[in-house]
């Protein structure tokens, strides 16, 4: 694989890449690379995450990087996920492995927890370093990576050391690229701020976009208006059945001839088609008969032209991502004590 394609293949559907230039760079370079994600085990995984972040994690596998999902479990328990609980979030964690097997990364890839990170004086020292090397305002800018407003670590000082340790988790994976959705963006700008002032080598970054809810954002910003697993109305989830998946479709937000910011289409364009799917939208002939779309372009065509009706674009939808799940939700029922015990927690 040449350099240009290995650029091509791990920076598709990125919304961002800084830099390109020393992305580059560093596959020219040849040698051992390392990229990772990291994920809040949290609660149930939709597709938003599930499919996205597992598809990059095999973009980076197959242009040969060591590849790496961090179960950022002390982070969650920073962050008040699943009641602050450790023990439920570690559950979570085994879960979340469970999803993303089911999804199909490589076996290449190794699931790293944050408390195995967080056990060696070393860590602690470099959050520590981050921490002088940072004013209070500037972490509180980046808080925005927990899902949390900037006031928020007035009412506990301990959301100021997540950022810290973000920072701190590139530099102790010896990562050469980081990656994550837009939400993740202040962490890895506060680690290249502070790369050249602590000694530590510079550190690209690659950010995909964030799928909208599918009650949709209207003027809300991208992070607050994203698919959430807090609002499971928001969002499909990873094991949701087929007519789940047809009902939540069916009542999302889809304006005719709008492509920004529609979630039904985001769906096409960030988790069906660059999985190979195709969109089969069946229809009586006097509405143009059946069609089908293998690629974002003839979709976006047909939908901004409004040849493509919403309720028949919500119809195909639902039915190519049930079956694009099918394999998912067998996995998950095969291997389900983690998703049952999650259930669970979340009833309670």
């Amino acid at each position: 694989m040449t350099t240009e394609q290995k650029l091509g293949l791990i920076t598709r559907n990125a919304q961002e890449v800084v830099t390109a230039e020393e992305l580059k760079a560093l596959l020219e370079k040849g040698g051992t690379q390392r990229a990772y994600v990291g994920v809040e085990p949290s609660g149930l995984m939709h597709v938003g995450q599930g499919v996205i972040l597992s598809d990059k994690m095999k973009d980076f596998s197959a242009a040969g990087f060591d590849t790496i999902i961090l179960l950022a479990d002390w982070h969650a328990y920073i962050n008040d996920k699943l009641g602050g609980n450790m023990e439920n979030i570690q559950v979570c964690g085994d879960y979340f492995v469970d999803c993303f097997k089911a999804l199909g990364v490589p076996d290449s890839l190794r699931f790293v927890k944050a408390a195995d990170l967080v056990r060696f004086p070393e860590y602690w020292q470099d959050v520590i370093n981050v921490s002088k090397s940072s004013s209070v305002a500037r972490i509180k800018r980046a808080m925005s990576i927990m899902g949390r407003k900037e006031d928020e670590a007035e009412l506990d000082a301990s959301k100021l050391i997540y950022p810290a340790m973000q920072v701190t988790d590139i530099k102790r994976l010896e990562l050469t690229v980081a990656y994550g959705g837009m939400d993740q963006r202040h962490a890895h700008m506060l680690y290249r701020d502070l790369a050249p002032k602590l000694g530590w080598k510079m550190v690209p970054a690659i950010h995909t976009p964030l799928l909208t809810g599918l009650q949709g954002g209207g003027r809300m910003d991208a992070i607050d208006a994203k698919m959430s697993k807090s609002k499971p109305e928001s969002c499909i989830f990873l094991h949701d059945l087929p007519e789940v998946v047809a009902k939540k479709i069916s009542q999302a937000f889809c304006p005719p001839k709008t492509i920004e910011g529609n979630p039904v289409v985001e769906l096409s364009r960030f988790v069906l088609f660059p999985r190979g799917e195709k969109l089969k939208v069946e229809r009586p002939a006097k509405y143009g008969g059946d069609v089908t779309f293998s690629t974002f372009d003839g979709l976006l065509n047909a939908y901004s032209s409004g040849s493509l009706h919403p309720e028949d674009l919500k119809k195909a939808t639902a039915a190519t991502l049930a079956e694009m799940l099918k394999p998912v939700r067998s996995y998950l029922e095969r291997y389900g004590d983690n998703l049952r015990r999650v259930e669970r927690m979340m009833r309670k």
